[in-house]
């Protein structure tokens, strides 16, 4: 039985909280040019940000997605963190909600450490009561792993509890947690794809910024989830 006065806020990290698209690119085409592999277009990079890194690779190249994971990381954890940067207006919403007695949490696609480097290297970890990202267990579902709805469950018991993010898949989480979703345009996806995936218990903002106390209680009036 969910408790009206706990709310649990999931951010997703990529184009919600964060702008990291040159980290990420640049990180990409290192790993991609170290095994003399055609770079890549950022947008053709961008475009797939939010999907298991393994999975980007693929796409590309029928290297061992791996390795190429790999030299990714090896340039991402030097310089690609260091490129990251919040959203405008982020740190304001955290702090209305932290004020306002909400739980925050990040569950994300990056591998879990990298994750947390980076909320650290931008001063908003203590924000959240967790940050969940890939693991050796989490690693080929990812976002869509079933026992993130345990994890979640057995932590924040009689919670009410929302997933924001700026793709299908955190819709799709949303879905599998049985619980609501604000999609935010500050991603690659429009509206429409991001409703496609939860029609009901949903809504679409243009970014963070313009999530309040308001809108987040009257999206959890607007019906029972069943």
């Amino acid at each position: 039985m969910t408790n009206v006065n706990k709310i649990l806020v999931s951010f997703d990290l990529d184009y919600t909280l964060i702008y990291n698209s040159q980290g990420i690119v640049n990180s990409f085409n290192y790993a991609l040019n170290k095994y003399n592999l055609p770079p890549k277009k950022p947008n053709e990079i961008e475009k797939m940000i939010g999907e298991p890194l393994d999975h980007m690779f693929s796409e590309f190249s029928s290297m061992d997605p791996t390795i190429l994971s790999s030299a990714f990381r090896e340039f991402y954890s030097r310089k690609g963190i260091f490129q990251s940067q919040l959203i405008p207006g982020v740190q304001n919403i955290l702090k209305m909600l932290k004020k306002h007695k909400f739980q925050l949490g990040v569950i994300t696609s990056k591998k879990q450490e990298i994750a947390e480097q980076i909320i650290r290297y931008l001063k908003i970890r203590d924000y959240f009561e967790y940050v969940i990202g890939e693991t050796p267990e989490r690693k080929t579902l990812g976002k869509l792993d079933p026992s993130l709805k345990a994890i979640i469950s057995n932590k924040f018991p009689e919670h009410q509890v929302i997933v924001v993010g700026d793709h299908p898949k955190d819709a799709k989480l949303s879905n599998n947690l049985e619980c609501f979703f604000i999609g935010v345009l500050t991603g690659h996806y429009g509206k429409e794809e991001l409703k496609k995936e939860k029609p009901n218990n949903s809504i679409v903002v243009n970014s963070v910024n313009e999530i309040s106390i308001d809108l987040i209680k009257n999206l959890l009036k607007k019906r029972k989830l069943k």
